[in-house]
């Protein structure tokens, strides 16, 4: 399917990495891992052919269909989701667009049986046999079946995208790969946007993908249900193991440790030669046997122990004053986003030092809350108001979204920066890993992880006792996470946590708010207690015990309005289904017979009508659908 062999890389003279050479065949399911910056998100811009290597050579099999979903997407304004999402289909749209002009010219004509004419109807015949064979009728279905499984509503499907977040504006272009057909899907964080429930779909999906999947994600637990195959990025070195990732890290220590037994029994053997070789050198009757040691110790193939690239971000987080006892208080709020109700009647009390997780399903209104707490939205009714000397610090979900682009990481942090903290700016950048050239990287040259480092050490700029993080991890690698949670455990202030990641939030807090059906819960205990008291192992249990509920719910009996829908569309189906067989008889009687065929008394108009009838049936058809 596709071969790297001896790939190079390289930026302002430093190698990102150096003659990697691996394979890729149908099936292989590929976690690409590394620190952030180690060269993930380029590598994949490699084999997308959207960015060029110094040296070596990639090999592709001929035809080779390949999908690319990127960090960052931009969308052309004024399409409705479902209009977006059939980009996908770029032949059939072309298509569509052949069997309008071709049968409007045909609508206009009269002179049926002249050789222009009959040329049209062997065009629109053609056009209808490749419109059959690549879908053209299915792919509607499809395009919702889709977008349904990755939490798209049915209400959304007319919506203009300009109206969604990035985030599920990600989810679309999602959509739009995995209805590409394509051979080989390069994924670079595609979870970072997702609810659980959507994480388990595309799961299951990738799993049954029949072509190659490489997957750049920080999330462990999807990494080890969906992956076979392991590439670490580590120093310019790829590390390539057929594990899924936590199967992988124990193999690779395994292996170290083999290497640093093996290299000490080699440096013991050496040693001991050396010292022969000394002893020998001082008699003429064994210089000959010294000189045939010093070519035996040449030609041994010293063994190096797999380095691996341990630099950390380092990170504190100091409150500034001791605020009041109460840090925000909560009365008979509710918040609705026109007739879309979030949140109803919420009553709550934070006090200072508290740590608290809030939980839910994406859309319950956990990101909603956060930012009514941190003065981002108002409530639609009721109260929030925060107590006294309460100084927030807030990091939004897309807080990388807001760093401007065209700034330097270092005009970035000065421009964040006041009197008190500017001359500290290079040695926060410092402990954020931004050294040397690097602060004057633009940020839009910067991979996800890069920026949300960023974003975190501007926070820093600005004084705070209350810490509200919304998904602070998406993008981080697995090593900074685990410093900015260690970080979050030091931290003596008040601590909210919106996050769907266990492993993050074990430890950090000591309640939970989950939210469902516009209203919070408060149970008094860590998230496992609260897990615990939902009976189950992960979040993702609580997923699949709701759609469980849905199902049930669904399998029951039908009203009367649903029944008649469900009627109406099988009555459309089978006239469509009639029509369509009666118009492609007719074709191929013209194509084999033309002249026979059009003898027929009023034989054009009969035809013209049945191909008129199916154009109506189709559109009453989807109408129904999105009723």
């Amino acid at each position: 399917m596709l071969n790297i062999h001896n790939l190079s890389v390289s930026f302002s003279g430093e190698y990102l990495f150096k003659e990697i050479s691996f394979k890729l065949i149908s099936g292989d399911r590929v976690g690409l891992i590394g620190k952030n910056g180690a060269g993930k998100s380029t590598l994949l811009k490699l084999l997308s052919k959207e960015s060029e290597f110094d040296s070596g050579s990639i090999a592709y099999e001929k035809d080779l269909k390949i999908g690319f979903l990127k960090q960052d997407i931009d969308f052309d304004k004024g399409r409705t989701v479902l209009d977006e999402a059939y980009q996908a289909f770029t032949e059939i749209k072309e298509l569509e667009k052949k069997q309008n002009h071709i049968n409007a010219q045909l609508n206009e004509r009269t002179d049926f049986e002249s050789d222009s004419y009959l040329s049209l109807i062997n065009d629109i015949s053609d056009v209808n046999d490749r419109y059959e064979l690549i879908g053209g009728y299915n792919y509607q279905g499809q395009t919702e079946k889709i977008l349904q499984g990755l939490g798209f509503d049915r209400q959304d499907f007319l919506k203009n995208t300009d109206t969604f977040s990035g985030g599920w504006r990600m989810r679309i272009e999602l959509a739009k790969l995995l209805l590409q057909d394509n051979d080989l899907l390069l994924l670079d964080e595609p979870t970072n946007h997702l609810d659980i429930e959507s994480i388990i779909w595309l799961e299951d999906f990738l799993k049954s993908f029949s072509g190659a999947v490489v997957i750049v994600s920080h999330d462990k637990m999807f990494l080890n249900n969906v992956t076979n195959r392991t590439i670490d990025i580590s120093l310019g070195r790829i590390y390539d193991f057929n594990k899924p990732y936590s199967k992988y890290l124990i193999l690779r220590d395994e292996i170290k440790s083999q290497q640093i037994s093996a290299q000490k029994n080699q440096d013991k053997h050496i040693q001991h030669t050396e010292k022969l070789i000394e002893k020998f050198r001082a008699k003429a009757s064994k210089a000959s046997m010294a000189q045939s040691l010093i070519k035996k110790i040449e030609k041994i193939d010293r063994i190096e122990v797999d380095q691996d690239d341990n630099s950390v971000m380092k990170l504190n987080f100091n409150i500034s004053v001791n605020p009041g006892k109460v840090v925000t208080e909560i009365e008979d709020l509710s918040k609705n986003f026109g007739e879309n109700k979030v949140l109803t009647s919420i009553n709550l009390l934070i006090e200072r030092q508290s740590k608290i997780a809030f939980v839910g399903q994406n859309g319950q209104g956990k990101s909603t809350l956060a930012k009514v707490i941190v003065g981002e939205l108002n409530p639609t009714s009721g109260n929030s108001k925060l107590g006294h000397n309460v100084q927030i610090g807030y990091f939004a979900q897309n807080q990388a979204e807001y760093l401007d682009g065209t700034k330097t990481v270092l005009q970035t942090m000065i421009d964040s920066a006041n009197e008190s903290n500017r001359s500290k700016v290079r040695d926060i950048l410092g402990s954020f890993l931004f050294q040397g050239d690097d602060v004057e990287k633009y940020v839009r040259v910067l991979s996800g992880g890069e920026r949300n480092r960023l974003a975190l050490a501007k926070l820093l700029l600005q004084p705070f006792n209350v810490l509200v993080m919304d998904e602070p991890t998406n993008h981080l690698d697995i090593k900074s996470k685990n410093v900015l949670k260690q970080a979050l455990i030091k931290f003596n202030g008040t601590l909210i946590l919106v996050s769907h990641d266990r492993d993050f939030l074990q430890q950090l807090t000591n309640k939970v708010y989950e939210f469902k059906n516009q209203k919070i819960k408060e149970y008094l205990g860590d998230i496992n207690y609260y897990l615990d008291q939902r009976q189950v192992e992960n979040f993702r249990e609580i997923e699949r015990k709701e759609k469980k509920i849905i199902a049930k719910s669904n399998k029951a009996p039908s009203n009367s309005n649903e029944r008649n829908l469900k009627k109406k569309i099988s009555n459309v189906e089978s006239k469509i289904s009639r029509l369509e067989k009666e118009i492609s008889i007719i074709d191929n009687n013209l194509l084999n017979n033309y002249e026979k065929t059009i003898s027929s008394p009023n034989f054009f108009i009969n035809y013209e009508k049945k191909k008129a009838d199916l154009d109506l049936l189709m559109k009453k058809w989807e109408n129904l659908n999105l009723s």
